[in-house]
């Protein structure tokens, strides 16, 4: 487990130009009932649209969500202390709103990690506190209520930002942002090189991102790839020529929608459906809370788990990371006989700039729906949107998570036996992150 952070005086790391403190609801009143307002699911929402508005890339998205519930999750757990904290143990002053906490964290969070949004995040926080004053005052009527409202507010409100600024802190040097040589592989056969126009590893930063639980970005590193002779290769290859290529494949018309859809943002879609479950099943602050925190910090960890393998089994020359859209024109050097070349094969989806092994999207999927049938039964409803395609209804966690993996061999991606590893990969890691960090405090009796 990482070392806690104590709250106090913090270095601010970017000027951040907050609303005055506004009216609070009560941090201790009655339940957390449907009926009221549930700001962990309103500022995940937020978070989501961000995303969107920014087309901030996949590959970034997972770590910026950690930090974002991160700071949520500690905001909210250091008033209500049921979990061991994720960064910050110190606990909150006496009397702070938990609402206005987990407001104030996420606010300051997404301002300092999205700074050109501020204006019309500035207008969401400001809705977000007057919502929960609206809530406090209508408990009671004196003008000694409304000063207590007014305190906690202020009191949640500091306590929040104090939190967020702290994560903000210990991750701005976490290496993702750090300057490295460009990445661009080898030449050898079956070695990952740039599909053109590419001309070097995209996102090579997460690959030497810290995790957030992990002990380090090796922990569930997966085996090597399977050899260019195997009977396993023979079968990925021909099975993603058939129905990967651009032209003339054997896919489906829902296949082949399916494809440039799941290649939309994972953490768009995997906090949507969550978001959405967590409040089709009435779930309460404290549990949003912790399962949205699960959720994200399985992602990014899975992520630069992931993005660490890449760069590691990529730069092996003997290791087998090329993209179909390498390997299928030139398979007439691979020495597998069964491997027939096409030099005019094109994916239908293009190719990202980082190599095949292990595959990022399925990680992600398995990552997060391990995490949501963690706490769900499968037959959910929920609606996915990606940016430029028609929104997919799903009844079944099951279900999206089999469309987002097919989807990486559907598009001429990935080969089929690397999104199944790499979706196993995934679930260990959520499964990790469930059991070894934010874990059920014993109350003393």
């Amino acid at each position: 487990m990482r070392n806690c952070c104590r709250v106090g005086r913090l270095v601010v790391l970017a000027t951040l130009t907050l609303p005055g403190p506004a009216r609070v609801e009560s941090a201790q009143l009655s339940s957390e009932s449907s009926a009221r307002a549930n700001p962990v699911l309103e500022w995940n929402q937020v978070f989501i649209e961000t995303l969107i508005a920014t087309s901030t890339a996949n590959s970034s998205s997972q770590r910026l969500g950690a930090i974002v519930h991160t700071a949520m999750f500690d905001a909210y757990n250091g008033i209500d202390q049921r979990y061991t904290p994720i960064f910050v143990c110190t606990t909150a002053p006496n009397g702070a709103s938990r609402g206005a906490a987990v407001v104030a964290a996420a606010y300051t969070a997404l301002v300092g990690l999205f700074p050109s949004q501020q204006p019309s995040l500035d207008l969401r926080y400001t809705a977000s506190l007057a919502v929960l004053s609206e809530e406090c005052e209508q408990s009671g009527q004196s003008n000694k209520h409304r000063r207590s409202c007014a305190e906690r507010i202020e009191r949640g409100v500091t306590w929040g930002t104090e939190v967020a600024l702290a994560v903000l802190g210990w991750r701005a040097n976490d290496g993702f942002t750090a300057s490295y040589p460009p990445f661009a592989g080898g030449t050898a056969v079956g070695q990952w090189r740039p599909v053109p126009p590419a001309t070097a590893m995209s996102a090579q930063g997460l690959a030497f991102t810290d995790p957030f639980v992990l002990v380090n970005n090796a922990q569930f590193r997966p085996e090597p790839p399977r050899g260019l002779g195997s009977s396993t290769y023979t079968r990925d290859f021909n099975r993603v020529k058939s129905l990967g290529r651009k032209t003339g494949s054997t896919r489906t018309d829902d296949q082949t929608a399916l494809a440039p859809f799941w290649e939309g943002n994972a953490s768009v879609h995997w906090n949507q459906a969550a978001n959405q479950i967590a409040r089709a099943n009435d779930l309460s602050m404290a549990d949003s809370n912790r399962l949205l925190a699960v959720l994200n910090i399985a992602m990014a960890d899975t992520a630069i788990t992931v993005w660490s393998a890449k760069r590691y089994y990529g730069e092996n020359s003997i290791e087998v990371t090329w993209r179909p859209a390498t390997s299928i024109p030139l398979a007439d050097t691979d020495g597998n006989p069964e491997t027939a070349p096409d030099p005019g094969w094109l994916p239908l989806v293009t190719t990202p700039s980082h190599p095949e092994y292990p595959a990022g999207h399925p990680s992600l999927n398995g990552a997060a729906a391990t995490v949501l049938l963690t706490y769900f039964r499968n037959r959910q409803a929920f609606t996915l949107t990606t940016n430029g395609q028609p929104s997919r209804t799903y009844a079944s966690i099951r279900q999206a998570r089999s469309d987002g993996n097919d989807a990486r061999v559907w598009g001429g991606m990935h080969y089929p036996s690397t999104v199944d590893i790499s979706d196993d990969l995934g679930e260990a890691i959520a499964k990790y992150v469930n059991r070894h960090s934010m874990t059920r405090l014993r109350r003393r009796e």
